[in-house]
């Protein structure tokens, strides 16, 4: 199969990438201890699509993501997010892409412990100097549900909740994508499917982009789109994923990853069969 992954049974492949990389390599260390996470990856994310990046633990899913939102450096390669080349561009430029261009959620949801729900939502605007569009922001509190937990600290919300705030934060400047970096890895399955359901309707409705890694069959049946990864290569993809094609796809990946999880009942959000 050829290194570059585009859409599959989607219009997406009209749509200009959201975020793209050609001919990627991220090697650690030297000689004897070389290790190759990403071996020469070519792959692009649609604008307006939630894609789903699998793969067996150590074949590079996290550390694509990381190179591609310019939290870790590539040793070759190119990665453009919307049409800004990303070789080349100051440790400021980068502060600034990241900041203005780019969302993340991580797997412990790194909200400060100190502040507010509302206070850590807004905080990337309020860093930059910026005042949050009253009406952005309204929209997305609604749409994350967590309008009656505004004032309350993380320790005060529930996982579910607090990886909802993780989500806002990354909506508020409205990013050109968002990256999800196992955003349900700490969740139980009722708190998954909540944070699951809002970055799909965030892609449905907001226009988002999102790109999740993740392990899970289940989480991955929200998305558009599949990219698998393996030994630092993109062996395959798959388009309207559901729970049971997706574990299918991972089982013909080697090494298989002891403790996948197994597809859970009602593996699609309502209305995604």
């Amino acid at each position: 199969m050829t290194q570059t992954a585009t859409a599959t049974g989607t219009a997406a492949s009209d749509r200009a990438p959201a975020a793209s990389a050609r001919n990627l390599t991220k090697v650690y260390g030297g000689g004897q201890t070389e290790v190759r996470a990403l071996d020469g990856i070519s792959v692009d994310f649609a604008a307006r699509e939630f894609t789903a990046v699998m793969g067996p633990s150590g074949s590079g899913k996290s550390t694509l993501m990381h190179c591609l939102a310019a939290l870790d450096s590539v040793t070759s390669g190119d990665i453009t997010v919307g049409e800004t080349p990303l070789n080349g561009l100051s440790d400021k430029a980068l502060t600034a892409l990241r900041r203005d261009r780019i969302g993340f959620v991580f797997q412990s949801f790194n909200l400060v412990p100190t502040l507010t729900a509302h206070e850590n939502i807004v905080l990337p605007l309020a860093i930059a100097g910026r005042t949050p569009d009253q009406h952005w922001y309204d929209t997305v509190v609604d749409a994350v549900g967590l309008r009656d937990r505004l004032g309350h600290k993380p320790t005060e919300l529930s996982g579910g909740q607090q990886q909802r705030v993780a989500c806002a934060r990354a909506l508020m400047s409205r990013p050109a994508i968002v990256f999800a970096d196992e955003p349900t890895g700490n969740l139980d399955s009722a708190s998954s499917a909540e944070v699951l359901g809002f970055l799909r309707r965030s892609v449905d409705e907001f226009g988002q982009t999102v790109v999740m890694v993740t392990h899970d069959p289940a989480a991955a049946a929200y998305t558009d789109r599949v990219v698998f990864l393996d030994d630092g290569r993109v062996v395959d993809e798959l388009g309207q994923p559901t729970a049971d094609t997706v574990l299918e796809r991972m089982k013909a990946l080697t090494p298989a990853a002891p403790g996948d999880a197994q597809p859970l009942p009602g593996s699609r959000p309502p209305g995604e069969g």
